[in-house]
């Protein structure tokens, strides 16, 4: 007899783990804190839309669900880079015109509830977790009318995101570590609406950025020709979402550093008055699980900022592997399958966390930069030179399977081979060249022995 699972959150990574529990033959059930937002409209400013890659992907091609997800999908290609000026660039993401997608947070996490419910998960809403003794799994819940139950349950999976519950008692045990902070920069979410016959009025297949250096705009497009915008901006200082109060302080804002947007919101006003300003915060912890009781996946185990566009992947890639897990052992033998999980996958959001953040710099700074720029170029000439054994870590995270720790391991390998290769000179003028050939040969080999020796280690 399989144990019954119960999991805490019904968002994204909780929805799809139910559907994929459930089909192995588990019996699942949801506790959601909030109301079911199937039956809400859902209120702008705080989505941020997704960026689905590879590993997301693969989580939903488990479960059966690709086909049905992709139809609310839009693929980008590339950034769309924004000058000041108004003068653009597009930057390829890959190099065999790969994308990244997408998609609309709420539009997701409702259907993969409905696919959850189809399958025969039960979620209750308005299910918000008081208090959780760890040894019994115990749940003492508050519902919508404030009356307190508690039961126990066989195995507790805590889906909950970045203030989880469970991680909230497993921070009463002894030695617990944990670690949460949060960047100077928040963000505030604008639109822009569609043009004629919901026509894009920019370009549809691209994640636009707008770079200014110490903060950013962004912009991802949505089926009905609309962009879900985001400005991430200093709380405080000079230029900040502190100093810009009104009516003309927005104004002349957007006026400074982004002239061409000023006609594509003319709610901007409104929006940037009326929608929140919420904060962003990375969490590590240590440990995930607690004995064969319980344990932490998704943001609930490693919250990170979305600079990567890799929260929502790495979330879906915790439930691809928790189940491939799962499958190499006993259905019922969570001593080994929470011990596992953890080993494989801690290592990995540390890297996934610090890779998010150190993208931040790169998407608000180094995209308008003329030596960054060089440098991606160069990337990609190495990547189709030499694909068998050079592949940027960017490529490696979002369009691989490639662990994230070893992606960020190799980093300063490619640092080192990038800035030899740029000191060399102009890499178009010098790669027709004999001398240069062999030259870049020695460093690709010496390269591809760094990376050997990565793996090993990783």
């Amino acid at each position: 007899m399989n144990q019954k699972i119960s999991i805490l959150g019904a968002g994204l990574v909780g929805s799809l783990l139910s559907i994929l529990l459930q089909k192995k033959g588990y019996q699942v059930t949801i506790f959601e804190r909030r109301s079911d937002m199937r039956n809400l409209t859902l209120s702008a400013g705080r989505s941020i839309n997704l960026a689905m890659s590879m590993r997301g992907w693969a989580g939903l091609e488990m479960a059966g669900l690709r086909e049905e997800i992709e139809q609310i999908a839009i693929p980008m290609y590339g950034r769309q880079i924004h000058a000041i000026d108004g003068s653009q660039t597009f930057q390829a993401y890959g190099k065999n015109n790969e994308a990244i997608y997408s998609v609309s947070r709420g539009e997701l996490n409702k259907k993969l509830m409905t696919l959850a419910e189809k399958a025969g998960v039960e979620i209750l809403f308005n299910q918000k977790v008081i208090d959780i003794n760890l040894e019994n799994n115990l749940i003492q819940i508050e519902n919508e009318n404030g009356i307190n139950t508690s039961e126990n349950h066989d195995i507790v999976i805590a889906a909950d995101g970045a203030f989880s519950a469970l991680r909230n008692a497993y921070l009463k045990t002894d030695r617990y570590d944990y670690q949460q902070f949060y960047i100077p920069h928040g963000y505030k979410e604008l639109t822009i609406p569609a043009g004629v016959n919901n026509s894009f009025l920019m370009e549809k297949n691209a994640l636009h950025i707008w770079p200014r250096k110490n903060f950013m705009l962004i912009a991802l497009p949505n089926l009905d020709g609309s962009f879900t915008c985001t400005l991430f901006f200093p709380f405080e200082g000079e230029v900040s979402f502190q100093s810009i109060q009104t009516d003309e302080d927005i104004t002349t804002f957007f006026q400074t550093y982004f002239p061409d947007v000023m006609s594509l919101i003319p709610t901007l006003l409104s929006d940037y008055k009326n929608n929140p300003t919420a904060s962003l915060v990375t969490v590590k912890c240590y440990p995930w699980i607690y004995k064969n009781k319980n344990m932490l996946i998704g943001d609930a185990a490693h919250a990170i900022v979305p600079f990567y566009g890799q929260g929502m992947n790495a979330g879906f890639e915790d439930c691809r592997l928790l189940m491939g897990i799962i499958e190499k052992n006993d259905m019922n033998d969570w001593t080994q399958i929470f011990k596992q999980y953890q080993q494989a996958r801690k290592p990995q959001g540390d890297a996934v966390a610090d890779l998010a953040l150190q993208n931040f710099i790169e998407m608000r700074d180094l995209v308008a930069d003329p030596t960054f720029l060089k440098r991606k170029k160069i990337e990609k000439e190495l990547g189709k030179l030499f694909p068998a054994v050079f592949n940027s870590v960017y490529e490696m995270v979002s369009f691989s399977h490639t662990p994230y720790f070893e992606a960020i391991s190799c980093q300063q390998a490619q640092d080192r081979l990038l800035e030899k290769v740029m000191q060399a000179g102009e890499f178009e003028k010098l790669i027709p060249t004999e001398d240069f050939k062999n030259q870049l040969n020695d460093w690709m080999n010496e390269y591809a022995e760094e990376i050997k020796k990565i793996k090993l280690i990783v």
